[in-house]
C-alpha cells in the first residue's frame, strides 16, 4: 500500500500474514485481503468473510488501546453500528506497534451516489451525535479535540498559503475570519467522535449503516461533531442536520465551521500528492463553507 506519511511504519501483505499466524493461528487459513480506503491513519486489510484488521500507519498514532477501552462503554447508548473489537494484536520484529482485529461491518464509505436521501441521512447522523453528547462522562474520560480557533491562526494561515492554488483564497480567509469570530468554548464537555468525515461513514443499501473508526473518541467542545454539516452533506443534509441537533447555539456552530475549514486546508496541502482522494473530499467541503458564506448562514 502507498506511503502518505514520512514516518510511515511498513505495512504488506507478507508482515500481515505473519503477524496473523504468529499470533492468532486459528485465522492462519483464511484469506487476506488488503482493503482499499482513503483513510489515511490506518492500514486496513479484510480477514476471511467476519474479521478486519487495523494497523495503524504510523507509531505515534497508534492508540488502539483507548479506542478498546471506550467502545464497549459508549455502544450500548448508541443505535448506529461502530466498530466491535475482536482482539489486540501485540508487536514483533516486523511491526513494532500494537494493531487489531474486529468484526466487519457490512458497507462502502459515504459517497452521495450511494445514499437514497441525504436529509434521511442527516437526520440519522444527527442522532448519533445527540447520543454521543448525552452519555455521561466518567472521571478518567480522555479529552479529545483541538486548541481554540485563534491558536491555530497561524497554521491555519499558512496552510492556506500552501494550497493557493487549489482553492479560493480571499474567501476562504473570509470564512476562516468570519469564524474566529466566535466565542472561546467553556462549556460542558461532551462525548465526541471527533473525525466524522466521509471517510469514516459506511453506507449500505442507501442508509447510513455504521459509524467506524473511534481512535479520536474523547470528551470535549461538542462543535468538532458539528463539522459534518460540511464535511458530510450539502445544502439539503445541512438543513436537517442542524436542525436536528439539539444542543447548539450560534457560536458553537460558527467554532464548527472554523474547524471544518481548518481541517480541511491542513488536507489539501498535505495530501496533494499522496492522496488525491482525500484531497477532493477536502475541497468539496471548503466548497460546502463557501457556500454558506455567500448566503450568509
Amino acid at each position: 500500500m502507498s506511503r502518505m506519511h514520512d514516518n510511515e511504519l511498513d505495512v504488506n501483505l507478507s508482515i500481515v500474514r505473519g503477524l496473523i499466524n504468529e499470533q492468532f493461528p486459528e485465522f492462519s487459513i483464511l484469506p487476506i485481503t488488503p482493503v482499499n480506503s482513503v483513510g489515511t491513519v490506518n492500514h486496513v486489510y479484510r480477514l476471511g468473510q467476519e474479521l478486519y484488521i487495523r494497523l495503524p500507519r504510523v507509531m505515534e498514532w497508534a492508540d488502539i488501546e483507548k479506542e478498546w477501552r471506550w467502545i464497549p462503554y459508549l455502544a450500548p447508548h448508541l443505535t448506529l453500528k461502530i466498530p466491535e473489537p475482536i482482539a489486540i494484536g501485540q508487536p514483533n520484529a516486523s511491526y513494532p506497534v500494537n494493531w487489531a482485529l474486529y468484526k466487519w461491518i457490512e458497507g462502502n464509505n459515504y459517497s452521495d451516489e450511494l445514499i437514497h436521501d441525504e436529509r434521511e441521512v442527516a437526520k440519522d447522523l444527527a442522532d448519533f451525535v445527540n447520543e454521543m453528547h448525552s452519555i455521561d462522562v466518567p472521571s478518567d474520560a480522555p479529552r479529545a479535540g483541538r486548541s481554540p480557533l485563534l491558536e491555530l491562526n497561524k497554521r491555519t494561515l499558512e496552510c492556506i498559503d500552501e494550497a493557493d492554488d487549489l482553492l479560493d483564497r480571499d474567501r476562504v480567509l473570509a470564512a476562516w475570519e468570519e469564524s474566529c469570530k466566535a466565542s472561546v468554548w467553556n462549556g460542558h464537555a461532551v462525548w465526541i467522535h471527533a473525525d466524522l468525515l466521509r471517510t469514516n461513514l459506511l453506507v449500505h443499501s442507501g442508509r447510513l449503516a455504521a459509524v467506524i473508526d473511534f481512535g479520536s473518541v474523547g470528551i470535549g467542545d461538542p462543535a468538532f461533531d458539528l463539522i459534518p454539516a460540511w464535511s458530510i452533506f450539502n445544502t439539503k443534509g445541512r438543513k436537517v442536520f442542524q436542525n436536528s441537533i439539539i444542543h447548539a447555539d450560534k457560536d458553537t456552530w460558527l467554532r464548527a465551521r472554523g474547524y471544518a475549514l481548518h481541517q480541511a486546508v491542513l488536507i489539501i496541502p498535505y495530501y496533494r500528492l499522496t492522496n488525491p482522494q482525500f484531497v477532493t473530499l477536502a475541497k468539496r467541503a471548503l466548497d460546502q463553507i463557501l457556500v454558506d458564506l455567500d448566503t450568509g448562514e
